[in-house]
């Protein structure tokens, strides 16, 4: 099972952005997913998670400016940015806890995807 996230970049503030993560594979269940990010020198830090009934959560940091959504036809979650900041510079990750046929549940990372904002 892989997660390939894609749709970082170079933005400049106030500007939006729009992250994609699809996981592919053989695949029973998709638990809950998410993103986290780490900026250089800092520790991974969760940015927003959504459970597999819709559920989600934010870090306070980021609630009213990003929005997470998940398609569950397409195993696909995604992290819709807006009014970017120049603290939102980051390496972004997606995550997902995956569930083969006769395997525990385990968690998945993406290859992070680099999202930078400046003028």
């Amino acid at each position: 099972v892989q997660l390939q996230a894609s749709g970082g970049g170079l933005v400049q503030p106030g500007e939006s952005l729009r992250l994609s993560c699809a996981a592919s594979g053989s695949i029973f269940s998709i638990g809950a997913m998410g993103w986290y990010r780490q900026a250089p020198g800092k520790e991974r830090e969760l940015v927003a998670g959504i459970g597999s009934s819709g559920s989600t959560d934010y870090a306070d940091s980021v609630k009213g400016r990003f929005t997470i959504s998940r398609d569950n036809a397409k195993n696909t979650v995604y992290l819709q940015m807006n009014s970017l900041k120049p603290e939102d510079t980051a390496v972004y990750y997606c995550n997902a806890n995956i569930k083969r046929a006769r395997t525990p549940w385990y968690d998945v990372w993406g290859q992070g995807t680099q999202v930078t904002v400046s003028s």
